[in-house]
């Protein structure tokens, strides 16, 4: 520890801190633009000038690495005539725009000039500009605005991998811009709109939307992908305006994916706001209780063995929940599945079906590897992490099969179950690797898991780290990557079908009546089924339906998921359902009650109760044993993610159909990567 005086105040602080961060850490504030604590340093802004004892001149707090000894001034007037000059610079050309730029009220040049701007200027030349810059339907550019602080460059090179923004020019004529002017290619690209410190980067979909005092903001939890990244909603009225991260360390950090951020625009569109029946293949608007007497009749009028149901991906595990005791206590079936395919998946113990590494254990990882997965599309967030365990630790990472650019180098193995057996039966060079290794990653994707040899696979390696003390308990090896937020909340309350068979039944055609919660990822080639489906949106679960009740968003909700790595979060209500939609555990509710002439849960709160007993118990599902634990020789295909229309949300956006289009583009001509 090192001894250093921050005006006045003796502190100690660790070796290598900045100047900037010693001042902090003693209560100082200190104003700066191109400082930011996730990326290099790049000290080009001059902002966070401090006074030191024995030097000439102020210093760049930024750049400075403590000292013992050092007696640092914040607040003389030789700072303050400093920072005021560095002011005057910088609003030499900045453009008089503050009354139409979307950054008002949330702009770090706006509230840093209240303290250190002056209210005349020197300078009598003609302000420069700069013309706008193509970066994709996400990002809109004012390039006039900026003041080259390159925060926008450093975070596209550093954290996303995506180099594809830098300076051109010297001086007065330097411009910040996409090399070829096109749209990034990162699935990050937009968090540059929040480290952007002025108006030069906003929001392109956002534009004259909103000023930030207008809404209303609430801090929940996104379901794009089962991350759980924690956001921040902001709502006017009814309507979901954007969408902002919320700094958590150890699952997105600050940083949020395209889609987490622009999708919800998909929230105002193709809702459904009353309840449909189809007739003659029409669908016709009718009352909440035409709707339930119509369902009544047609429970009462079905055999138990004949009926399923199919969780969706973005539900909640209060509805999971609800509809389980529905299934158990009134329609007495036991084919409730939350699959979309018959992945391997064992529930004898929750460390089986969890990334148990952590995502923040990704950053101390020395070697990853990759069986079945594309974690730059399956968990943007998480993939990030891998990023910066490459930079950091220098992390040797390898995958079965190309997988394309996943924005760091690794190593190509053969995509072959063969080359599975080899590492777990100690022949591969991998398996040295491995138990060499610190704390190694083996993370499998749900593609290697629907496999016929899955589970000899998983179970292989779960032997093999277990025999090499890789899943011990400072730390577990063994990963699953799961794709949608519901998946791992489904797994804890046991929404598996215990036969197994419930997706091959509905494929044959055997249910008579088959209820669809929220389940728009699923196709089949319907017949005589009578089909009821409870959701936000008029989807494709909604087009094969007979029937319509409509649903509540998740930002419309109090709701619990369970992110991939096991931690149970809340998404909390922002908004409210459209016209005559309800949430949908008040739909299970009374449904129950109508065929059962009794309430499930009398409110919100006994159901939370009854759901957090239920995931109190240990539980045990012999579900893996229905699955041969054998080797067949196949290949390890990564199933292809159509990652801009991966729900039901994401299809209704506009943005997100932009960004799709603009993707097939670039694939078409070659350009992409």
């Amino acid at each position: 520890m090192l001894k250093v005086k921050v005006n006045d105040i003796d502190i100690e602080v660790e070796e290598g801190l900045t100047v900037l961060q010693a001042c902090e850490l003693a209560g100082a504030e200190i104003p700066r633009f191109c400082y930011h604590e996730k990326l290099s340093i790049a000290g080009n802004c001059r902002m966070c000038l401090v006074e030191i004892e024995k030097s000439r001149k102020p210093v760049a707090s930024c750049a400075m690495p403590v000292t013992e000894g050092m007696n640092i001034k914040t607040n003389t007037k030789l700072v303050e005539k400093a920072r005021k000059g560095v002011m005057e610079f910088l609003l030499a050309n900045h453009p008089l725009d503050c009354p139409v730029c979307d950054q008002g009220g949330e702009c770090d040049l706006q509230d840093q000039s209240m303290f250190y701007g002056i209210d005349k200027s020197r300078f009598k030349e003609n302000k420069r500009f700069v013309p706008e810059k193509y970066m994709g339907p996400l990002i809109k550019t004012q390039m006039t605005r900026c003041i080259h602080c390159t925060r926008c460059v450093r975070f596209a090179t550093e954290v996303a991998g995506v180099p594809e923004i830098g300076a051109i020019g010297r001086g007065e004529d330097m411009q910040i811009t996409t090399y070829l002017e096109k749209a990034m290619e990162s699935e990050l690209s937009a968090n540059v709109i929040d480290l952007c410190p002025v108006g030069a980067l906003t929001s392109k979909p956002y534009v004259f939307e909103a000023r930030p005092w207008e809404l209303k903001k609430t801090e929940t939890i996104d379901v794009m992908d089962a991350v759980g990244s924690n956001i921040r909603v902001d709502t006017y009225g009814w309507e979901v305006k954007r969408i902002l991260p919320k700094i958590n360390e150890d699952i997105n950090e600050e940083w949020i994916s395209d889609k987490t951020r622009f999708a919800c625009d998909g929230l105002k569109y193709q809702r459904l706001d009353v309840p449909y029946v189809k007739k003659e293949n029409n669908f016709y608007k009718i009352s909440w209780t035409e709707a339930l007497k119509i369902l009544k009749n047609k429970i009462n009028s079905t055999n138990p063995e004949k009926i399923a149901g199919l969780t969706g991906d973005l539900t909640n595990m209060e509805t999971l929940f609800a509809c389980k005791e529905l299934f158990q206590k009134v329609l007495k079936s036991k084919d409730l599945e939350s699959r979309e395919k018959n992945t391997y998946i064992n529930l004898n113990s929750r460390k089986n079906y969890l990334f148990n590494s952590e995502i923040k254990g990704i950053e101390k990882s020395d070697l990853i590897l990759l069986i079945g997965t594309n974690p730059r599309y399956e968990a943007t967030m998480l993939n990030a992490r891998i990023r910066k365990s490459f930079l950091k630790n220098n992390t040797e990472i390898f995958s079965l099969g190309d997988l394309g650019d996943l924005t760091y180098p690794y190593k190509v193995l053969s995509n072959s179950t063969e080359e599975v057996k080899k590492i777990i039966e100690n022949n591969s060079d991998i398996s040295k690797r491995i138990k060499n290794a610190k704390y190694p990653l083996v993370i499998f994707g749900e593609s290697a898991l629907t496999l016929n040899s899955s589970k000899y696979m998983f179970e292989g390696f779960k032997k093999f780290l277990n025999e090499n003390n890789k899943i011990n308990e400072e730390w577990n090896s063994l990963n699953i990557i799961h794709s949608n937020a519901s998946t791992v909340g489904s797994f804890d309350l046991d929404i598996v079908s215990k036969t197994n068979d419930t997706l091959e039944k509905i494929d044959n055609n055997f249910f008579e009546l088959i209820f669809l919660i929220g389940r728009d990822n699923f196709s089949f080639t319907k017949k005589n089924e009578f089909i009821v489906y409870i959701g936000s949106h008029g989807d494709k679960g909604a087009e094969m339906a007979d029937l319509i009740l409509p649903g509540a968003a998740f930002t419309e909700q109090d709701g619990y998921f369970t992110n991939l790595e096991g931690k149970l979060q809340m998404a909390f209500k922002a908004s409210y359902p459209p016209g005559e939609a309800k949430e949908d555990w008040v739909i299970i509710n009374e449904i129950f009650k109508l065929v059962h002439n009794d309430i499930l849960f009398k409110d919100k709160n006994e159901l939370v109760s009854a759901m957090h007993n239920y995931l109190s118990f240990s539980r045990k599902n012999e579900l893996s044993n229905l699955f041969k634990e054998e080797y067949i020789s196949e290949k390890i295909f990564t199933l292809p993610i159509d990652y801009y229309h991966s729900n039901v949300i994401a299809r209704s956006s506009k943005t997100m159909n932009e960004c799709r289009n603009i993707r097939t583009k670039l694939k078409k001509t070659g350009t992409e990567g």
